[in-house]
């Protein structure tokens, strides 16, 4: 029996070690949304951190300064929820779909 906690331990140790590396990895990686049909684009990195924001020269007109804040809102907005979406697959091919507490 104690070797079976043994290995138990280990397993759960080296998933624990996993996760680690995946999150670092994430860090690396980048997703990116557009709207407005591409007249503002954002790029956030696995993290959920805004690395950069595009606005096409056509968008910028004082006179469309609240819509242009709708869009950079909107792009911000995909931006975060695509970067969640990658980090979460990421962890569910490490845990096999198994929802592990405190992990994203």
């Amino acid at each position: 029996m104690a070797k079976g906690m043994g290995n138990l331990l280990k397993q759960a140790q080296r998933m624990q070690e996993q996760m680690l590396e995946i999150q670092e990895s994430l860090g690396g990686r980048t997703v990116e949304a557009q709207v407005g049909g591409g007249m503002v684009t954002v790029v956030a990195n696995g993290h959920q951190e805004i690395l950069s924001v595009s606005i096409a020269a056509e968008v910028i007109d004082p006179e469309d300064a609240e819509l242009l804040e709708d869009l950079i809102l909107a792009a911000v907005n995909e931006a975060q929820r695509k970067s969640k979406e990658m980090a979460s697959a990421a962890m569910e091919r490490l845990t096999g779909g198994m929802k592990v507490p405190g992990i994203m």
